[in-house]
């Protein structure tokens, strides 16, 4: 297993900046992950770990050893493509042992590596399929055999998923942590797929206009993102901007359109502008009559609109006089009237907008 260090790393291309004094350490057998949105810069970081990309300032280690001035094929990665890359001329067998053919293994060694890689990827007996007789999913099976089959100290995953369907997407995802613990190699893994970010993840850096807006685990990126664009990005949210108009202890009024928002948070003076985040499974559907749960708040609005989801139901509620939140039910409620929605102030997330 490999260590990797990425140390202030940059490179711009003409005036734009793709990465801007990135540094992370990730850890011996650790799989992470760089998410982001399209032109973030995680592409160009991952290239610039393989060695596609070169540096304008900083360094990159795998464990005590410099390798951001070694030749890619000198660095012991393996790299699996969004657009799989695999040769449409060659037969699965001879495409997974095309990098220890460039290696100049022995012939007698490449058969018996070629059939436990395609073993480990659970494609025993495909040697003499062409790339046109495979699946999307097969394909994606073959390309991550080929970075495998020489035993690279790192593999390196650039949206590999993107170009299948919803269900094979899932699949692919529990096959590729199976094999990444199998095989105990330290993995970094790009996406723009949150939901590919969280299930998968040791840690995530989530990035933003060439940098690391947060780095952490992702039940702390999801519960509490450092930033707005966090918020965002990570997972559907309510974004209410305000002004705090009461303190009391750990408790604050945050003056909206349509009310107050009382939210737990030691930050916020008396007039500071805020944004707070309010994740629609944090709030509750408050049936007329009953009671509001011990230290909750409630919010009113009318419902607008209505999405189902299968197994859950989206409303989106226009509170009085002011902004729409989204929130998530197992069913709808009868259409017409007023709503209540009740949450933890504890559950929301509070930043200073000014200071």
């Amino acid at each position: 297993m490999t260590s990797i260090t990425i140390d202030g790393v940059a490179r711009s291309f003409g005036a734009v900046s793709a990465v801007d004094g990135v540094s992370i350490a990730i850890r011996d057998g650790e799989f992470f992950t760089l998410l982001g949105p399209s032109g973030c810069g995680k592409t160009t970081l991952l290239r610039m770990v393989a060695g596609f990309c070169e540096l304008d300032r900083g360094r990159i280690l795998f464990g005590d050893e410099r390798v951001d001035t070694l030749p890619p094929h000198r660095r012991n990665t393996g790299m699996v493509f969004q657009n799989y890359a695999v040769f449409p001329h060659l037969r699965v067998g001879d495409n997974v042992a095309y990098g220890l053919r460039a290696r100049k293994v022995a012939e007698m060694d490449i058969g018996e590596r070629v059939a436990r890689a395609l073993k480990l990827i659970r494609l025993e007996g495909f040697q003499e399929r062409w790339p046109h007789q495979l699946s999307g999913g097969q394909l994606q099976r073959v390309a991550i055999a080929r970075a495998v089959v020489f035993e690279p100290h790192v593999l390196l995953l650039d949206e590999p998923l993107s170009n299948l369907d919803a269900k094979l997407r899932i699949e692919m995802r529990t096959e590729i942590c199976r094999l990444q613990k199998t095989l105990g190699i330290t993995v970094i893994y790009v996406t723009h797929d949150q939901e590919e970010a969280l299930s998968m993840s040791d840690r995530v850096a989530v990035m933003r206009s060439g940098r690391v807006e947060q780095l952490g685990v992702p039940r702390e990126i999801y519960e509490t993102p450092a930033s707005p664009f966090v918020a965002s990005f990570v997972g559907a949210t309510n974004l209410l901007a305000g002004t705090v108009a009461r303190r009391d202890g750990d408790m604050i009024d945050v003056a909206i359109d349509g009310g107050l928002l009382r939210v737990r948070s030691a930050a916020g003076r008396p007039g500071a502008r805020v944004e707070v985040s309010l994740r629609p499974e944090a709030l509750s559907l408050l049936p007329a009559g009953d009671q509001i749960p011990a230290g909750w708040s409630v919010l009113s609005g009318t419902l607008s609109t209505v999405e189902y989801l299968g197994a859950t139901t989206r409303l989106h509620l226009r509170l009085l006089a002011g902004p729409e939140l989204q929130l998530t039910v197992a069913a709808a409620p009868a259409a017409g009237g007023e709503l209540r929605v009740a949450y933890d102030p504890a559950k929301a997330v509070v930043w200073i907008a000014d200071a």
